[in-house]
């Protein structure tokens, strides 16, 4: 399967994170994808996004590796007319173009999609724009965490909203256009025809807050921060320390689960957690029983059990700890 698309051509010119993400997936299964970066620019911006414990004198940084390996790297300075028509031989023989230009940008550019299908009726032009097709705003992941209503969900209770780590909503829009770009393929294998797919981030965001979407619009329940506790499920994503100070959580999403826990720890359950939205109800309640109960316990054994008895656990790992 690693070698599945050898005969896709794809050219990127889209930089940071989205956009190159897409270019990664076609690469990582054996296509060909050419990354257009700007030589006046000194290339995609993230390769100066350095960490301080980044060598100062390499041209490239960690952040720039996480979407950008196994690609050829083109430097050309689309401005200028020579360029700009090595480009559009490039077009000629591409199967996907990506994107990530402003509104209007591409226009001026000289390569918005009329201008390329001109050049390759067979042309996939997949672009990634941050508030639709049509609005000129400049858009980054944490201003798009605080437009669609994650940033105000995220955080503990009575916190100030709180940005996720890595840049979500960048990597969610990388996700759908790589499903729009495979169903062009699909559509163009039945049709012999090219089309632009697009997505926007503020669209792929709100499209991904699921639950807690229908959570606001069917139960006209507002979501707002509480940690890593679920809004609709308990226990689950409460923090617990073991005796030998382990941060423990579980994600116990129904009653099986929750007696098998139960059993696990001796405990009895108390008529006011007999259902899933009894526990919700009387969560912090539930939090104090579970945890006293916790504090008495091994990691290792507990980890060991729950993972026998299928009681869905996890340890908090850092990265380290992830990567070992």
């Amino acid at each position: 399967m690693n070698d599945i698309f050898k005969d896709l051509v794809v050219v990127e010119v889209a930089s940071v994170l989205a956009g190159p993400s897409v270019g990664l997936f076609f690469s990582e299964l054996g296509a060909k994808v050419i990354k257009i970066e700007n030589p006046k620019t000194n290339g995609d911006v993230t390769r100066s996004w350095k960490l301080s414990t980044e060598d100062k004198d390499n041209d490239t940084s960690a952040y720039y590796w996480s979407v950008n390996t196994g690609k050829e790297v083109l430097f050309l300075d689309i401005t200028n007319q020579n360029d700009l028509e090595k480009l559009y031989q490039l077009i000629k023989q591409a199967d996907v173009f990506i994107a990530n230009y402003k509104s209007g940008d591409d226009i001026k550019l000289k390569i918005d999609y009329n201008t390329l299908t001109q050049i390759n009726p067979l042309l996939i032009y997949a672009s990634i724009n941050g508030f639709g097709y049509s609005s000129p705003r400049t858009a980054y992941d944490l201003i798009l965490q605080a437009e669609s209503g994650f940033m105000y969900m995220n955080g503990e209770k009575e916190s100030p909203p709180l940005k996720m780590p890595v840049a979500l909503i960048d990597i969610l829009a990388g996700h759908q256009l790589k499903e729009a770009v495979l169903i062009a393929l699909l559509n163009r294998s039945k049709t012999n025809k090219g089309i632009h797919v697009s997505v926007s981030l503020f669209d792929s965001a709100v499209a991904s807050l699921a639950n807690q979407a229908t959570n606001w619009l069917i139960a006209h329940y507002l979501p707002k921060a509480q940690g890593s506790l679920h809004p609709n499920i308990a226990p689950y994503g409460e923090i617990f320390t073991t005796q030998d100070n382990h941060l423990i959580t579980f994600a116990i999403g129904n009653d099986k689960q929750f007696k098998k826990l139960c059993d696990l720890l001796q405990i009895t359950i108390d008529d006011k957690f007999q259902s899933n939205q009894l526990r919700v109800i009387n969560r912090e309640g539930l939090f104090n029983v579970l945890n006293s109960k916790i504090q008495t316990q091994d990691f290792t054994s507990i980890y060991k059990r729950c993972i026998e008895l299928d009681i869905p656990i996890g340890k908090i790992r850092n990265l380290k700890e992830v990567f070992e």
